[in-house]
């Protein structure tokens, strides 16, 4: 369709410049002087400037129809990547509040943190989504289909229809003065070719009315155009720019969170056996009683309590217990010297007292263990 367009407009051109040539031919003979010619030169001027407008028009149109469908693919996609990050958020913390690991907490907060910070993230991305759809897509959308640019198109295209039709008129106007030509004198010739002169004159008079109009108006919507569109270009990279900063202000006090938790772990040292700790109290010193009169065996009154091991232990002695990671302990005395005694899985004998941690909720299926 664009190359029969410009294939027209390139003959229609060449039609009037052999109409120029004539009436600058038959120019002599008192009809359709210089001012003629004068008048079709800025016609043809007029007629390549609305060309122009209306080619920028159109591929300023189209340039804001694309920015649009593309706003609005990167909106649905979007839409569902929030979607799936929200989720992600949410199992990542339910996993960080439910979390019953044996072997410590780290994971649980960390994946607090992820979890917490990746639902700001999301947050952010719809947020970055609303902008572009309110500031971007919407005005854009609203010129695309607007009254201005239809209305200036209108009139560019009336101003075609009467450059044809005025055309045609001169084509008729040529031959009128050729047949006065051939019979002088003839007084319907000449009233013909008067009427038809007439006629172009009217024509050429609206032609170059609607030209400035149409010019003006299609000069008014490119201005407009190149103004809007620059705007939105600018509000999308602005929406965009601020929702990689905010992301990127989260991710780094993710990281901080996540490093630190990490060198909390690597720098944390495995309890180890001392040397010259003494070993543990038979159980004649504390059968019935509890507790042993001597200084390197009194008793901390502490009470019984549940606790969980986080370091494995060999036992050295009958009177000792194997520790497992994840075991769950009743301890029932707990010594002075770093000795603690309670039951685990049916057993009951000695361990050391820094190789579990005290545990105040735990589940029932693992008190069952227990016994």
């Amino acid at each position: 369709m664009e190359a029969i367009r410009k294939q027209a407009t390139k003959l229609r051109e060449q039609v009037a410049r052999q109409q120029q040539a004539v009436l600058k031919q038959f120019g002599a003979g008192g009809y359709g002087g210089s001012d003629n010619l004068v008048t079709d030169e800025m016609e043809f001027q007029q007629h390549q400037k609305l060309e122009k407008l209306y080619i920028s028009t159109r591929a300023g149109k189209h340039y804001q129809r694309d920015i649009v469908r593309g706003v609005e693919g990167y909106i649905v996609t979007g839409s569902k990547q929030v979607e799936i990050g929200t989720k992600l958020s949410e199992d990542s913390r339910k996993y960080g509040m439910e979390n019953t690991c044996t072997s410590g907490s780290t994971l649980s907060r960390a994946a607090m943190n992820y979890g917490r910070a990746h639902a700001q993230m999301e947050k952010e991305r719809g947020n970055l989504l609303k902008a572009l759809g309110t500031q971007v897509a919407e005005p854009l959308r609203a010129m695309v289909m607007g009254a201005p640019l239809e209305d200036a198109r209108h009139l560019a295209q009336r101003y075609d229809r009467m450059r044809q039709e005025a055309e045609a008129q001169a084509i008729e106007v040529s031959k009128r003065q050729a047949k006065v030509r051939e019979t002088p004198g003839n007084s319907e010739n000449v009233m013909k070719l008067e009427a038809a002169e007439a006629k172009l004159q009217d024509l050429k008079s609206n032609m170059a009315i609607l030209g400035k109009e149409a010019a003006a108006a299609m000069a008014a919507v490119e201005a407009q155009q190149q103004r809007l569109t620059l705007q939105r270009l600018i509000a999308m990279v602005e929406a965009e720019h601020t929702y990689h900063q905010r992301v990127l202000q989260v991710l780094d006090q993710l990281e901080g969170e996540m490093i630190s938790e990490r060198q909390r772990i690597e720098a944390a040292p495995t309890p180890s056996m001392d040397n010259t700790m003494p070993p543990p109290p038979s159980y004649e010193e504390v059968n019935g009683i509890y507790a042993s009169p001597t200084n390197n065996g009194t008793t901390d009154s502490m009470g019984f309590f549940l606790g969980e091991v986080v370091h494995p232990y060999q036992a050295e002695s009958d009177v000792e217990l194997n520790l497992s990671i994840g075991d769950y302990i009743v301890v029932r005395k707990v010594t002075n010297n770093g000795w603690a005694e309670g039951e685990c899985q049916g057993k009951a004998g000695w361990f050391p007292f820094g190789y579990i941690e005290r545990r105040e909720r735990v589940l029932a299926s693992k008190v069952a263990e227990v016994f």
